[in-house]
């Protein structure tokens, strides 16, 4: 008797103590990612060190290495001891850990404002190798040789030894030196690429001086200010783009013999191992047609084209060559050549080896060469909605999991491939840090994170699929049901919208890849449903081209597949549907306000493309062609032809010095409303570019709330 009433009164006193964890409610400050406590904890500056068995961490302003079979934990150095040693070679001390790069066992790399050092922890001596002006940017530096390649405006310089050597001299602005081109697309992140020995230096040049000016107006003075930038627009001039080449021996530069007075695109520069070549896709502006070019980087000659690839729709570059360590005269691409990206083996003088992958599935990132014959690699093999770390062996193509959980996964490989660090989560993870050796099992957790989520009422979240009409593909869909839930009720919808590529929503990782904000509305009572149209990244080379030269029509088809669901449910009040996105996510939502009118009783977006030919060379004219070549899909795209058919509510938001999709875009919309007579919301983040950061996306997050709320709730 005596042992039964603990029993219950254990378990009344668990269930309550569990049901008062789960009562706490998100705030609009938490659904705006202001709240740090919700974010899943980091192991910071984590990599391997050196070419050891061993790991690098910092916690708690101190720095230590693991062992990675072991776990055997050392202190290497504590911000104490970095201060006490910088102290001794008189340079000012820090208030935090810099970031730390080792580069050999014992030493360490780090930069602090502009200042470059050399750290011999063991020794306690500090070495300064470099410095540059405050006033430099796209700064890059060369371990090997400490010196250090940095922009001022428009120009290329470098220092060595604390010495500034000026590479390119253009007076005119237009011309811009060392910096990103085409505006970020094809993979392209940087405009300074070394040599392996650091002797020489590559660079972009770009020419502007045919691109339009596009002015973008900063109200913060007294009499407001223009500040202009180059914006080529689908159809209209743009940039030409030249690869230079600076030899540190002989203080000379050449341009490689690609043509200077062309609108192609260079992506994907890869220097040789041996430094002597240097290897450019070279994509003509319609973007349908790739050369795989081979240059010689001290004469600047085109010594080979390797291959080319062609596409009657088009061609996407955007991964280097991986050159193979253990056989310099190979590399792998990536192509999607046979409809999904997939690595393939060649040698420089341009023959095809093998396909070393082969599959329904995409190759999404390229880990390395390691254990002489193996390629270690991301990729979507298990699900589309997973990315697990897998190798292949050269020799026969056999490709292994080496990830043992479901869901998203990033690595860091020891130099010699026999261990790996996995960073993943999932529906079931928030993040999880492991050590796995190279047959996959796990050798140790470094930290599994507590769900920081744990005691808030969350709405239930299931990933499910629908058949699309368009070709029967699956098409991925998220649904987070409200709070409390009763399936005798009915909830108003929020459907949340991207839709274009290289985006995904739906994913195998921590609240499905939902995030925060959908989250708060879903625990104010709304249901909250994601679908992955044809377009979306992971799927494909065909799923995403059926959207080419008609943005917005096949994807809309696919999102009314989501609404034919949606009102098949009896818990779905049909009578109280909103749309809400951002960018592409925004021209997705307006579309579906205004080319299937009365669907949807609310819209919400922000940043939102209106019209394809106010949109850039390089992304747009890859999905869209040119106004010129394609006038009819540009106008059946164009929001403005539709804006008289708008019901319900629309509320569309915008930064005014937003670079990516113009202020002009919504300001069109707006004009056109009035012109028709419709009535609609408008509300604009001065000086706020493609997107609402900092404490303002607070404001932003309530507004959307509220809108929604006023329209949507009884």
């Amino acid at each position: 008797m005596k042992k039964w009433t603990f029993t219950v009164l254990a378990l009344f006193f668990a269930t309550t103590f569990s049901l008062q964890a789960q009562q706490k409610t998100m705030t609009a400050a938490d659904a705006s990612y202001l709240n740090p406590a919700l974010f899943p904890k980091r192991v910071n500056q984590l990599q391997w060190l050196g070419k050891t068995d061993h790991y690098v961490f910092s916690k708690n302003d101190s720095l230590f290495k693991a062992d990675a079979l072991h776990g055997k934990t050392t202190l290497l150095f504590d911000l104490h001891t970095l201060n006490l040693d910088l102290k001794k070679a008189e340079q000012d001390t820090v208030q935090r850990f810099p970031r730390f790069q080792f580069p050999v066992t014992g030493k360490a790399d780090f930069e602090v404002k502009g200042r470059f050092y050399l750290y011999d922890y063991t020794q306690h001596q500090i070495k300064k190798l470099n410095q540059i002006p405050d006033t430099a940017e796209n700064v890059s530096f060369n371990p090997k040789t400490g010196k250090v390649a940095f922009t001022i405006k428009n120009n290329l310089y470098f220092a060595e030894n604390g010495k500034v050597t000026q590479i390119t001299h253009d007076k005119n602005p237009d011309d811009v030196n060392g910096q990103i081109v085409s505006r970020n697309e094809f993979g392209i992140t940087k405009g300074i690429f070394w040599s392996p020995n650091g002797q020489k230096l590559a660079f972009y040049r770009k020419d502007q001086s045919r691109v339009f000016n596009y002015p973008l107006v900063d109200i913060n003075h007294r009499i407001a200010k223009v500040k202009y930038i180059k914006y080529p627009m689908a159809g209209t001039p743009s940039e030409y783009v030249t690869l230079g080449v600076y030899d540190f021996k002989t203080g000379k530069t050449l341009f490689l013999k690609t043509d200077p007075k062309s609108e192609q695109y260079l992506t994907n520069i890869t220097w040789g191992p041996a430094g002597k070549y240097i290897y450019i896709a070279v994509l003509n502006r319609d973007q349908n047609h790739m050369w795989l070019n081979k240059y010689d980087a001290s004469t600047g000659k085109l010594v080979k084209t390797l291959f080319e690839e062609t596409n009657p729709k088009y061609v996407e570059p955007l991964f280097p060559l991986y050159f193979n360590p253990f056989n310099p005269d190979e590399f792998i691409w990536n192509s999607r050549r046979d409809g999904w990206n997939h690595l393939y083996l060649y040698n420089t003088d341009g023959k095809l080896i093998k396909q070393l992958t082969k599959g329904k599935w995409e190759v999404t990132h390229v880990l390395g060469y390691f254990r002489k014959h193996y390629v270690y690699f991301i990729s979507t093999k298990e699900s589309p909605l997973q990315q697990n770390i897998y190798s292949v062996d050269l020799r026969n193509g056999k490709v292994i999991r080496l990830s043992p959980d479901h869901g998203t996964h990033s690595a860091k490989v020891s130099k010699d491939g026999k261990y790996i660090i996995d960073i993943f989560s999932s529906t079931d993870v928030c993040r999880r840090y492991q050590v796995l050796n190279d047959r996959g099992r796990i050798v140790r957790v470094i930290q599994n994170d507590k769900d920081p989520l744990a005691d808030y009422k969350l709405g239930k979240m299931s990933i499910f699929t629908l058949k699309s009409t368009i070709d029967g593909a699956p098409l991925y869909c998220r649904m987070i049901k409200p709070v409390g839930f009763d399936s005798t009720k009915k909830y108003p919808v929020i459907v949340y919208v991207y839709g274009g590529p290289h985006v995904q929503l739906i994913t195998d990782s921590w609240l499905g890849g939902a995030g925060f904000m959908l989250n708060y509305l879903a625990e104010n009572g709304y249901l909250i449903f994601t679908l992955d149209n044809h377009g979306s990244e992971n799927r494909g080379r065909d799923f995403e081209q059926v959207i080419f030269r008609h943005l917005g029509t096949n994807e809309i088809k696919d999102q009314l597949t989501g609404v034919k669901y949606l009102k098949s449910l009896p818990y779905v009040d049909t009578t109280r549907m909103g749309v809400d996105g951002w960018s592409f996510g925004g021209f997705m939502t307006t579309s579906l306000m205004v080319r299937t009118p009365g669907v949807f009783q609310v819209g919400v977006a922000g940043g939102p493309v209106i019209d394809w030919k106010y949109y850039e060379v390089m992304y747009g004219e890859r999905y869209m062609d040119t106004p010129q070549q394609n006038p009819e899909g540009y106008k059946e795209a164009s929001l403005l032809n539709y804006v008289d058919n708008l019901k319900g509510h629309l509320l569309l938001i915008h930064g005014t010095m937003d670079p990516v999709v113009v202020w002009q875009h919504s300001l069109l919309f707006v004009q056109k409303a009035i012109h028709d007579n419709k009535l609609m919301d408008y509300f604009v983040y001065p000086g706020h570019q493609h997107g609402v950061t900092g404490r303002d996306r607070l404001q932003l997050t309530r507004k959307i709330k509220s809108y929604f709320d006023q329209w949507l709730k009884p």
